[in-house]
């Protein structure tokens, strides 16, 4: 097993300090989600940066229960063909997350694969229990890609997101399949959690904890589920939807040093044994959110080529491609 870097442990531990939300009460989060992270050098090299180049722009979109923001990234250069469209949903437990947390990793997508990227910012636990998230982001993906034209795209269609987003990209496909669109045309899946009706496996070692114990998964699900939510249902657990033949392919990424390591593996397995292409990838060293940590962690830009290069694959024609 790889070490984890020193700077990160050290990270690690300066967060779990200062946000322990396994010992926060619910108002307590709901304060805590009304606070934005400022922007300048540190942030910047820390969370990374939006691409040069990139055109961003903010909007409203309707909702099942009211306006959904969401932020658009599109490409500077020209592109040869159609852009591709890909939906990012952003991580944070269900509880935490905003606009801001994709900013690097959209803007990386919209300038190397030369997609335009919607970012959704889907309503928040515990204000808003499942199935709310859910259904934010589906109305997201179908508003994005009715609006494809409007947009600039007119490529297939991609979603992707990183450990509460990853799980909300797969349950998206789920969805989309369901109800018979949009087609999705590949999913990237970053440490998702996909199984809420069993404990993550105890980590490793004390690296695995960093930035995600046990006692803290337990209270994101508390505070999504609800008291009446079922961690069993396919929208809460994709792993245990009846079926996965029929779903986009995917590549998923999986940390060394994350308790949702398992969940990632065992889904990769659930697609493959329904007869869905996917590429599964673990970065060693690295603890579960290593991909919002770009200046910290060096695998968060490696990661991060390797989603790049397999989206342009996949929703890009290969005579097309931007060198």
């Amino acid at each position: 097993m790889a070490r984890v870097e020193r700077r990160v442990q050290l990270w690690g531990w300066v967060t779990r300090r200062q946000a322990p939300v396994a010992r926060m009460s619910e108002s307590d989060v709901i304060a805590m989600q009304r606070r934005r992270v400022p922007s300048n050098f540190v942030t910047d090299w820390l969370f990374g940066a939006r691409v040069p180049g990139t055109e961003v722009s903010d909007r409203t979109i309707p909702g099942p229960d009211g306006d959904i923001p969401v932020r658009v990234y599109r490409p500077g250069r020209a592109a040869p063909g159609p852009r591709p469209l890909v939906v990012y949903f952003h991580g944070g437990g269900f509880v935490f997350g905003d606009l801001r947390m994709g900013d690097w990793l959209c803007s990386c997508v919209a300038s190397r694969v030369g997609a335009v990227v919607v970012s959704a910012a889907y309503r928040l636990a515990p204000a808003h229990r499942f199935p709310a998230a859910v259904r934010d982001c589906y109305a997201a993906l179908a508003w994005a890609a009715g609006s494809a034209a409007e947009l600039g795209a007119g490529g297939p269609v991609a979603v992707m997101g990183e450990s509460a987003g990853g799980t909300l990209s797969a349950v998206t496909c789920l969805v989309a399949r369901e109800r018979g669109g949009p087609a999705i045309s590949h999913q990237a899946l970053i440490y998702p959690a996909t199984d809420m009706t069993k404990a993550a496996a105890p980590a490793q070692d004390r690296a695995g904890a960093l930035f995600l114990s046990n006692d803290e998964m337990a209270a994101y699900r508390r505070m999504y589920l609800g008291p009446d939510g079922d961690p069993g249902h396919p929208w809460a657990s994709p792993l245990l939807a009846a079926d996965h033949r029929g779903l986009p392919p995917a590549l998923i990424q999986v940390a060394e040093h994350d308790p949702l390591r398992a969940d990632g593996v065992r889904y990769a397995a659930a697609l493959r044994a329904a007869g869905v292409s996917v590429r599964l990838t673990e970065y060693v060293g690295v603890p579960h959110g290593f991909i919002n940590f770009p200046g910290l962690c060096r695998s968060a830009q490696q990661a991060v080529a390797e989603l790049c290069a397999e989206q342009t694959g996949a929703l890009v024609p290969a005579n097309e491609v931007v060198q």
